[in-house]
């Protein structure tokens, strides 16, 4: 398991460090085959002060699982903390649908996907899929692909990137810029 902390507009102290690090060695117990754990933590001019200190943890594990967590508060460690507690939350309940997924019965895949099946904690969950959308995809710039999302008013896009040859997301970002998503295969 590896640990990356990034800051942004503070310093790293050496008892931050130590706390973040003390605070994550526990997770790859409740996570098994965790490969990385990256911790953001930012201090941000804001109007309220209780949001200044900014914490946000993304866990990975080997089959391509990413979790993340995000609070704000007042104090840096508070904020870990909350960040930590939010994301063992994830933890449990990803674990559950793991466990539930596997006592489904009748599962069957197809060409490698799974097919739905009727399952008690689906309505558990309350999720579902309402509907099915198909597009095609015009080669565009990301810029072309912000100007669409805007014109469309949605907080994404999908596109095909002309420019790095491959489907990208455009999406708003919570403080009014945007955000390239690139996947690569794992």
């Amino acid at each position: 398991m590896e640990l990356a902390i990034f800051t942004h507009h503070m310093e790293l102290t050496p008892r931050l460090e130590n706390y973040v690090a003390k605070k994550t060695e526990r997770l790859d117990r409740y996570m098994p085959n965790l490969s990385e754990i990256r911790v953001d933590l930012t201090e941000q001019n804001a109007r309220s002060a209780l949001e200044r200190q900014i914490a946000q943890i993304t866990i990975r594990d080997n089959r391509g699982t990413i979790l993340r967590a995000e609070e704000r508060s007042n104090d840096m460690f508070a904020s870990i903390d909350a960040v930590i507690d939010k994301i063992y939350r994830q933890i449990s309940r990803y674990r559950g649908k793991q466990r539930r997924n596997r006592r489904a019965v009748g599962e069957v895949e197809y060409l490698g996907e799974p097919l739905p099946v009727e399952d008690e904690g689906a309505e558990e969950e309350g999720w579902k899929i309402v509907r099915n959308k198909r597009f095609s995809l015009m080669p565009m710039s990301s810029q072309e692909a912000i100007d669409q999302m805007l014109l469309l008013g949605h907080d994404f896009f999908v596109f095909f990137n002309a420019d790095a040859g491959a489907i990208n997301v455009v999406y708003k970002r919570r403080d009014g810029n945007f955000g390239l998503l690139q996947p690569e295969m794992g």
